[in-house]
Parts: C-alpha cells; sequence; structure tokens
C-alpha cells in the first residue's frame, strides 16, 4: 500500500487495493467520485479556516455574496434566500439574526408585500463582504494552484455538465 500512496494519491491507493482484491469490477467510479469528496472535504476545512479569520461562517459568507451581487440596495427576501438554498426557514432564521447581531445586515419591512421582511446589507457589512471577497477569491485560487487556466477551464465545464444531469440548475428555471 506505501508504493501505491507513492505513486499518486490517497485515492489511487485506495483504488489499487480494490483492483488487486476483485480484479474483475470496474472501480473508475471511485477515481472520480472519491477523489470530488476527499476535495470537498480538504477545501471545506480551508474555506471554513480562512472564514474564521475574518469571523464569518460559510453561511454567513453565502448572505453576504448574495446580497452584494443581488445590487444596490443590497437587499432581497428572505423567501428569495429560501428558494436558492438547502437549508431551512428556521437556519436562514437563526443565520440572520446571528448576522444582524454582527451589524452585518438588517432586517427592513417589505414595501410590496406587509406580511414579508427584506434582508439588506448593513454598511459594515457591505464593507466585510468588499473586503473579504478578493481575499476569498485569492484562496480559492490557492487551491487550484496546480491547475493551469485551460484546466481549471475544463474542469469547471465538466463540473457543470455532471451538476445539470442531476437536475442543478439555476433558481426559479424549471427543465
Amino acid at each position: 500500500m506505501a508504493d501505491a500512496a507513492a505513486a499518486g494519491d490517497a485515492v489511487e491507493a485506495v483504488l489499487e487495493e480494490w483492483r488487486r482484491e476483485c480484479p474483475g469490477l470496474d472501480f473508475s467510479p471511485i477515481g472520480v467520485v472519491g477523489r470530488i469528496m476527499r476535495l470537498s472535504r480538504l477545501w471545506d476545512k480551508a474555506i471554513k479556516d480562512f472564514l474564521a479569520e475574518h469571523d464569518l461562517e460559510p453561511g454567513e459568507f453565502d448572505i453576504l455574496s448574495t446580497l452584494r451581487r443581488s445590487g444596490e440596495p443590497y437587499e432581497l427576501t428572505a423567501k428569495t434566500f429560501l428558494k436558492s438554498s438547502l437549508v431551512t426557514t428556521g437556519a436562514i432564521t437563526l443565520r440572520v439574526d446571528r448576522m444582524a447581531a454582527k451589524d452585518l445586515v438588517t432586517r427592513v419591512p417589505d414595501t410590496a408585500d406587509r406580511r414579508s421582511v427584506r434582508i439588506r446589507l448593513t454598511p459594515h457589512g457591505l464593507e466585510t463582504i468588499d473586503r473579504v471577497l478578493p481575499l476569498h477569491l485569492a484562496n480559492e485560487d490557492r487551491l487550484l494552484h496546480g491547475l493551469g487556466v485551460d484546466e481549471r477551464r475544463h474542469l469547471a465545464a465538466t463540473l457543470a455538465t455532471v451538476l445539470e444531469s442531476h437536475g442543478d440548475t439555476p433558481a426559479g428555471t424549471a427543465r
């Protein structure tokens, strides 16, 4: 096993063991899925650690980013967040409560629907996302340091194809 690990990544060592033990099976899916899952865990930790240095959690960064890219006045309804995320109403509420306590966002009444509330970036929230975003992009660039520009483009297109084949489309679109 040490020889296989030295010849490639940790997943390659696993593949070599399986090929030896069950030579009649096709283990190629592990080569892709195993590596994506392993990268996901490694990158998740790296991104959480980076954001923690800026007193942010990944969910908070997602909300700041979503509000920032929505354009001025940098506000959206809670319902909009729910449609674009995989979290519950309660999770969004808790996240927004924590962010309001940090003066990153505020809740404002929706003038079009009195039953609804809009979540808006505060000036401090806008400053935070504008300061952290370039650093976050540099951190993600660092995570991809082993790939050239063409490799990154090809990988992004390939991963987009896989995601689309599983029904992952932008919020509000249907197939």
